[in-house]
């Protein structure tokens, strides 16, 4: 796909969504089901990795993959609902439209999930691609032509910089701005709120 004069790519949970509440619940109720013990507040604090990762952490490893189809199964009854939009996503994936642009949300989270997430919030992108992280996440960004990656975790800056685009980071995750900006990002924001400014002293240079 030849590259867009302005694409921008967004991660999902934490930067386009505060999906804490939603994860939390979900996650509840996996406890609840399986007899296992999960610190919710744990879990919420960490936000970022795969799934399977956080997983890890409370089941055996030989039902780990299990267990997260389950997680997949049971998310949307308890997860959509309770999850808001950060401040000023709506408004970023606007001015992006606005300016003629095209948007992409590239997230670790199941792709079905997060599509459920953008169409409860009414947050239209134009492409949105799951299950990928870290630098795993420049296969999506490069196919699209993305030249800018919005996240708020330390993998989204290395997704970014694996891709060759432009590092934006936001301070709402569990990441803080030293953090990132040791990662490599090349932009900190505290939120998304500053992101159309930004973006058009970003297109005027």
């Amino acid at each position: 796909m030849a590259p867009h004069p302005l694409t921008v790519g967004f991660d999902l949970d934490m930067t386009l969504i505060d999906s804490r509440p939603g994860i939390k619940a979900a996650y509840q109720a996996l406890s609840a089901e399986t007899g296992r013990q999960i610190d919710t507040d744990l879990v919420v604090s960490r936000l970022g990795p795969p799934l399977e990762d956080e997983l890890a952490n409370w089941f055996p490893a030989d039902v780990v993959a299990a267990t997260a189809d389950r997680y997949r199964e049971i998310y949307p009854t308890h997860a959509i609902t309770p999850t808001p939009a950060l401040p000023g996503a709506r408004e970023s994936i606007a001015a992006i439209r606005e300016r003629g642009g095209r948007t992409i949300v590239v997230t670790a989270k199941y792709e079905p999930n997060a599509r459920l997430h953008l169409a409860h919030l009414g947050i239209e992108a134009d492409e949105i691609v799951g299950g990928l992280w870290a630098e795993g996440k420049a296969r999506a960004l490069r196919e699209h032509g993305a030249q800018v990656y919005v996240g708020d975790h330390t993998g989204d800056v290395l997704g970014a910089r694996t891709a060759e685009a432009l590092s934006v980071a936001v301070t709402t995750g569990p990441c803080d701005a030293d953090e990132l900006r040791a990662a490599g990002a090349d932009v900190i924001l505290q939120n998304l709120t500053e992101f159309p400014a930004w973006l058009d002293a970003y297109r005027a240079a």
